[in-house]
């Protein structure tokens, strides 16, 4: 006897597949490299142009899938050629971190205490900077 169980059907269980699996990428890496690679292309890009300019093994479908994502978050823009779609970046890194704190800020009910919590959690360049922003977009609305 080999050592291996079987299950079933003659399939093996209690087999530990010790593959290297790849490395899991954080929350929001993947929609980065991909704005990142719209960026690059200079112009509306096709999702093959997307594959392309990102090194690693995705696939066609998973970058479909992130650039729909974007698309509903209003980070990129598309527009039919042909029988395709050309995708184009229509915010910065900035401008999707911001839509994700908003996002965050708008789920949780108390917004005063989550800002509160969250000014008194900035070091003092942070504050300093929030503070010259916030009196930026004061004066800029008596315009």
């Amino acid at each position: 006897m080999s050592g291996r169980r079987t299950g079933g059907g003659g399939r093996e269980t209690g087999v530990t597949d010790h593959r290297e699996r790849p490395r899991r990428r954080g929350q929001g890496e993947l929609e980065a490299q991909i704005l990142s690679a719209l960026r690059e292309a200079e112009g509306p890009a096709t999702v093959g142009r997307v594959l392309d300019r990102l090194d690693g093994d995705l696939a066609y479908t998973t970058v479909i899938t992130i650039l729909t994502r974007l698309l509903a978050k209003g980070a990129v823009t598309r527009e039919r050629v042909g029988r395709s779609f050309v995708w184009t970046p229509a915010s910065d890194q900035a401008g999707l971190a911001a839509h994700r704190m908003r996002k965050v800020l708008d789920k949780e009910s108390d917004r005063e205490a989550v800002l509160a919590s969250f000014v008194t959690g900035l070091g003092p360049d942070d504050e300093r900077l929030l503070r010259e922003l916030l009196g930026r977009s004061r004066n800029e609305g008596e315009d």
